[in-house]
Order: C-alpha cells, then structure tokens, then sequence
C-alpha cells in the first residue's frame, strides 16, 4: 500500500479490459477550472444520472459518463478507488450529491474512501464524510467467485463458503 492508499488492479472480465485503447479513459480533473469547464459540458440528461468515476493512482480525479466502464475510465490501469458519484448544485458552487464505491470491476474496498476525499478536496468540491453507499467485495476462498456482501452476511452466493471479514478480493494485493 503506498502513502496514498492501496491500489487496486482490475479483476474483471478479461475482455473489457482489452477492448481499452492506450490513450483513451476518463476526463482528467485536477483543478476547480477542470471541473467546471467538464460539469459545464454536460447536458441536463446526463447531469440527471450518476457518472463513472477512478481515482487514479496519480491521486487524480477521472470522470466518465455513467455507462462507461471502470477500466475504460481508467485507461486500463490500477486505481485508488472506483464507483459512482453524483453532483448537486449548493448556492454558489457544486458538491457531490452521492458517492459509492460501486464497481465490480475494481471492487475497491470502502477504505478507498481517503483517495477520494483527497481527490474531490484537491477540486475544491463540497462532499460528505463517507461513501453515502458502501458496497463491500470479498472474493470466495473455495470458489473464487467476486461477492457483494449484503446486511453482513458473509457468505457466498455462489457456494455456501464463509467469507472472510476482510477484504481480499485480488489474490496479489
């Protein structure tokens, strides 16, 4: 784990990461100007749903529109974080509405959530203390198989196994 977090690689399926085009992933937004030239360009459609975002492991802030794939907004690389997040105008400024750490292609655990305090802060974006929607992965030690553990009930949907209290969802991190 480095001083900015854990990184997390992609644990998805194989093919979507392939189809990812060197160059290509989320808009960059380092700086309050980014983000208000990005959110500006958004149509009041988009600006209704919630939008695809990473942290990157440069600690940058990267948004996509909502169907985009985790992995293409990462430009196939590692990640601080991953989810969904929305945008609410508050008097004179934007805030996030809501934010999870919902991405089952990264399955980013919910202490990912200090990389993306660091990033909205660096934009100067109003945001809550936490994820407002936790999403907990855990991946089977006898099957394999990536969980959404839900109401605490560790134990696989797929084959019965316990699984574990923390997480563990890529095997070389």
């Amino acid at each position: 784990m480095s001083a900015r977090g854990r990184g997390y690689r992609y644990v998805g399926p194989v093919e979507l990461k392939a189809a990812v085009r060197p160059g290509s992933g989320g808009d960059l937004i380092s700086f309050a100007a980014e983000f208000v030239g990005w959110i500006a360009g958004r149509s009041a459609a988009e600006l209704a749903e919630p939008f695809t975002f990473v942290v990157g492991t440069d600690g940058v802030l990267r948004l996509a529109l909502r169907r985009s794939e985790h992995v293409a907004c990462a430009g196939g690389g590692m990640v601080l974080s991953a989810g969904e997040i929305s945008f609410v105008r508050e008097a004179d400024r934007w805030a996030v509405g809501e934010v999870s750490n919902q991405s089952t292609g990264y399955c980013p655990d919910v202490t990912s959530w200090s990389a993306v305090a660091r990033a909205l802060d660096r934009v100067g974006l109003g945001r809550p203390s936490g994820f407002t929607h936790e999403v907990v992965f855990r991946r089977c030690p006898d099957c394999q198989e990536h969980n959404i553990v839900r109401e605490d009930d560790f134990v696989c949907v797929f084959c019965g196994s316990d699984l574990p209290e923390t997480w563990n969802v890529d095997p070389t991190a």
